[in-house]
């Protein structure tokens, strides 16, 4: 019998956009009513997508400015990003390209990321769904998608050839 490969998905965007509750709609299918910052503790459960059983590893972060320095401790070992935002805060979206692409491409420059069709394409993101943790629609799609992207191979990065100069004397 082999081992269920591991994936750690971390959840990343501004605070209040539902990344604690989309979290806790997928690991047990309720919504919570109150909003208390970051209070989801990091989850592991099997789970079969697509035949193949993989151990996921679901990590929450604080979007607040006061966890900048202590957030990206999270991102080490991360196999897949999903990138949250809130369709109804315009300034939750624009951060996006703002504050956490940067930020995950200085800290994890190589591991994909899930997120928003406009943005998707803007950024290079694997792909975009829509969910919401209230009624629990596509929620499931969404961390399905996250596996699948992660148990991806990586295509490796072409190294820039050296310019061979030439020469004439």
């Amino acid at each position: 019998m082999s081992t269920a490969r591991f994936i750690k998905c971390v959840t990343v965007g501004d605070g209040a956009v539902g990344k604690t509750c989309m979290l806790i709609s997928y690991t047990s299918n309720t919504f919570p009513t109150d909003y208390v910052p970051t209070v989801f503790d990091n989850f592991s459960a099997n789970v079969v997508v697509d035949g193949s059983t993989v151990n996921v590893g679901l990590w929450d972060t604080a979007g607040q400015e006061d966890y900048n320095r202590l957030r990206p401790l999270s991102y080490r070992g991360a196999d897949v990003f999903l990138l949250c935002f809130s369709l109804i805060s315009k300034a939750s979206y624009e951060n996006i390209s703002k504050k956490w692409i940067p930020e995950l491409r200085h800290y994890a420059p190589n591991v994909p990321i899930v997120l928003g069709e406009e943005l998707k394409k803007m950024i290079g993101a694997i792909t975009y769904i829509e969910c919401s943790s209230k009624t629990q629609q596509n929620v499931k799609i969404v961390f399905d998608s996250a596996i699948k992207v992660a148990l991806r191979p990586q295509k490796p990065k072409k190294k820039p050839r050296k310019r061979r100069t030439c020469f004439f004397f």
